[in-house]
Parts: structure tokens; sequence; C-alpha cells
């Protein structure tokens, strides 16, 4: 899987050889059952990590005990918590697989020296982080203009490869709607 990371970058940007054994010395490869937790709520996030195969989810339990999923990482995707990366406090957020997952980790530290080694890396981290602050900026302006049904069909639309993968009380969450609203939103679609 590790040779799975490589390629997606090599998509992205030219590495020499050598940059291409850069990164691999730093990055440590892990392993998820489906339910296993890669990050708890109340620990520290210390890494940089990318999804080379399987899903999860990102989400916060509230004080009733109620789940909301910020956001779902499949293959080729990033995920953590950037606000507990950077600032070195406890994350609000865990983090569990919900298949078999593989994720390629490496260190805040590390991350940082191979991204000053390899600028053509830090370019695309730069894009990324770009494109995730627009990703977030539209969601919000979904949720809070769009109609729930609205809402599912741009989950539908823009999430095509893992809307199967995903139970619908998790869409359902995601998208901040009870599972019967779901339920009857996907009935009325069918209908139609």
């Amino acid at each position: 899987m590790l040779d799975y990371f490589i390629n997606y970058l090599k998509e992205k940007i030219t590495l020499s050889e050598h940059e291409i054994e850069l990164i691999k010395s730093v990055a440590i490869l892990k392993r998820l059952q489906k339910r296993q937790y890669l990050l708890q709520e109340g620990d520290v996030w210390k890494y940089n990590a990318f999804v080379s195969g399987g899903l999860v989810k990102t989400f916060s339990v509230d004080s009733k005990g109620q789940e909301h999923i910020m956001n779902f990482s499949a293959e080729n995707y990033w995920t953590g918590d950037r606000e507990s990366l950077t600032s070195g406090n406890p994350s609000e957020f865990n983090i569990v697989a919900l298949e078999n997952s593989e994720i390629i980790l490496i260190t805040k530290d590390d991350f940082i020296s191979i991204c000053q080694k390899i600028p053509q890396l830090n370019n695309l981290v730069n894009e990324i982080l770009q494109r995730s602050f627009l990703v977030s900026q539209k969601r919000i302006h979904a949720n809070i203009s769009l109609s729930a049904e609205e809402k599912y069909q741009d989950f539908i639309q823009k999430n095509p490869l893992i809307v199967n993968r995903i139970p619908q009380h998790m869409i359902a969450s995601y998208l901040g709607v009870s599972p019967e609203t779901l339920s009857r939103i996907r009935t009325q679609s069918t209908k139609k």
C-alpha cells in the first residue's frame, strides 16, 4: 500500500528516486480493522494521514450521545484532525474505520521536513489544503441553504464511489437529518 501512496503522488507531481526513497523512509503503514479507531477524542493527533485503501469516518459525539459525522475519507483522500495537529491540543474528533483500511501516516515533523526538501510536494499540500477549505465552505453553505432532499442529491452526486459503502444512518448524520427523513427522501426519489 505504500506503492499506492507513491503512485498517487507521482500522478500529481514529479518525484526523483531519491525523493521517493525519502518519502518511503518516513511513511508508516497502519492497518485498521473495521470499527478500529485511528484517533479517539481527547488524544492529540500527530500525523498527516493518507487513506491508501478502505474507508474511514471522522465524527464527534455530543453530550446526548448523538454522533455528528464531519466527513468520510476513502482511497486517495487525506484524513486527520488539522486543528489538533497544528495546535497540539487534544482532538474533539474520532476517526474510525468503516471497512478494513490501510492508512499511510507521516509524523508532523517528518512531513514538514519532506515538504521543505521536496518543494513540489509542499505545493501539492497547499493545493490540497485550499481545495479542502473550499469544500468546507461549500458544505457549510449547503447546510444552511439547501433542503434535506437537495443535500442528499448533492451528496450522491459528489460521492458516487462511496455512497453504497456507507450505511444510510451515517449518511443521515453527515447531512444533519434524521434517518427517518433520509428514508422518506430516498423513497420519494425512487418514485420520480
